[in-house]
Formats: C-alpha cells, structure tokens, sequence
C-alpha cells in the first residue's frame, strides 16, 4: 500500500524561501498547482478542490513573494521575470525528487506552465491551463472594452495614440495605457469581478476561502512584474516551440480568458480546449465538471 503524503515546507529554493504543500499518494502522478494573480496564493484552491484530487499527488505552491512564501526582495539590477518563476519550479521538482510532473497554470500561472514545459520538456508529462492569460496586450484590451461596457462611458483605444508618441527606438506600453484607461473608468476590483464571476454566489464562495486563509499581500509582486512590462508581454509566439501536449480548461464566461487568450493556444500549440459552463475559477461553479474535466486533461 502506497504511503499519503499530506505535509508542507518552508523552502530555500532558487534563493528565496518558498511555501509549498504535497498532498495525495506517493507514487501518484504529480500535480503541480500555479495560481494567478501574479502574486495571489495556492490555499484556496485546496481548500475548495483538494478533497477531490485523490488521484494525484497535488503540490499547491505559493509562488515566489506570495501566499506563505517569503515576502518578494528585488533591487534594481534584480527585475522580476518568468525566468525566475520557472526556475523556482524547476528547483522545486529537483527538491521533492520527481522526475516528471505536470504543471496546472491558473490565469497567469499559465504562463509559468507553458514555459516550463517549453524550457524543460522531459520532465514535463503535459501541460494543463485553466483560462489562461498569455498575452496581455488583448487582455488589456479586453479590459478597456468591458470597462466602458460596463460604465456606460465611451472609451477609445489608447494603441494608436501610444504608437505615434512612442520616440523611435523605444518599446510603445500600449498594454499599460489600455489597462490605465480601463481601471480610470471603473474601478480595478469592480471590472474583474464583473468579467470573471458567473454570479455572486461564486464569487462569495471564492472571498470565503481568502478571508479564512487570512493570508494579504501580493500587491509587490504585482508591480515587480508591472515595472518589467507585464502588460505588454506577448507569449504566443513562444507556443511554437511547446513540444508537450497542452490542454485548456476553459470557462466560457470568463471574459478575461475566453475566447481570444484561448484561442492562440488552440492556433499555435495545438491545444486540446475543454470548455465549462463557468468563469474564472470553474471549480467555485461546478466543482464535479471541473474535476471531471482535470482527469480528462490528465490523460493527455
């Protein structure tokens, strides 16, 4: 009889203290849990889901200055990257000894999914996302057109204007302008709620589980990966060189994932889409499809 695991840890890895849990049989197949935000937390996706992963040994990582973990150092010569994401991912596999796992990226945490898959192909089974943000431009767009949806106020696309003020030579923030736009219009808690959650009830069960982890903070992370130009990172053309099979969990209600972010995934990785009748977190919604369609993904 296989041994369960159920412990947590207090981890320096890749040079910064990280919180992580592993939970399930020993020799099941691992699963590696990355939350969104950047900067939110893997306890609520426990809480809400864990109960029902028996078949796998779910690591539930609070990411790099989140959560559990110690709270972000960065100096100026230091930017915040997804390098450095990835490889607190890899040195976590190396740490529980584990040959090969799959990463399951939320949000944001896609990103840190795909790439390590991209970056280390044999010790990645396969790839899972759950509506996922992978460029940010169009998320940022996406943003701007809900804000004035929702406000009733008539916003233009800042992209145009950016594009012609941009000095030659220099990177125009089009993303940034987008999301100022749309957060000046409505406020930034206001829109995603708006765009995320099915109904209220969701959400309530989501700030639930958050209030009883008591767990704050985030917001450095956050503007660590702002000031290295999160919103005007573009991801899609790195999915040309996935070489793991990739699944999307896909909520068709979540207006900051569906359809456009899904779609890249689809078009250049050749992702298999699984889509539920739910928003951005589809297990506060309909947990028994969410798990069901985790196993299907798992099989990929």
């Amino acid at each position: 009889m296989t041994a369960w695991l159920d412990e947590s840890y207090n981890e320096m890895l890749n040079g910064t203290e990280l919180y992580f849990e592993q939970v399930g049989p020993q020799d099941a197949p691992v699963l590696v849990f990355l939350h969104g935000g950047p900067g939110y937390n893997a306890y609520s996706f426990r809480d809400l889901v864990g109960e029902e992963l028996g078949d796998y040994r779910v690591v539930y990582l609070d990411q790099r200055g989140a959560g559990r973990s110690a709270p972000l150092e960065l100096d100026d010569s230091e930017p915040l990257t997804l390098d450095v994401f990835v490889n607190d991912l890899e040195a976590l596999r190396e740490f529980l000894g584990v040959e090969r796992l799959t990463p399951l990226g939320h949000g944001f945490g896609a990103l840190i999914a795909l790439e390590y898959g991209r970056r280390f192909p044999a010790r990645t089974e396969r790839v899972i996302t759950v509506n996922p943000w992978i460029h940010m431009p169009e998320l940022a767009l996406s943003l701007l057109e809900n804000a004035a949806r929702i406000s009733g106020k008539k916003l233009e696309d800042p992209a145009a204007e950016v594009l012609q003020n941009t000095p030659e030579g220099q990177h125009p923030m089009v993303g940034s302008a987008r999301v100022e736009a749309a957060f000046a219009a409505l406020n930034a808690r206001d829109l995603l709620n708006a765009m995320q959650f099915v109904d209220a009830a969701s959400r309530m069960r989501l700030e639930f589980a958050d209030v009883e982890s008591q767990l704050l903070g985030g917001a450095e992370v956050q503007q660590a990966f702002v000031e290295s130009g999160l919103w005007e990172f573009e991801y899609p053309n790195f999915l040309l060189d996935q070489k793991r099979p990739v699944v999307v969990i896909s909520g068709v209600h979540d207006r900051t994932s569906y359809p456009g972010q899904v779609e890249w995934l689809q078009d250049l990785a050749a992702a298999e889409v699984i889509e539920l009748d739910a928003g951005h977190y589809p297990w506060v919604d309909d947990l028994e499809s969410f798990v069901a369609a985790l196993g299907r993904a798992m099989e990929a």
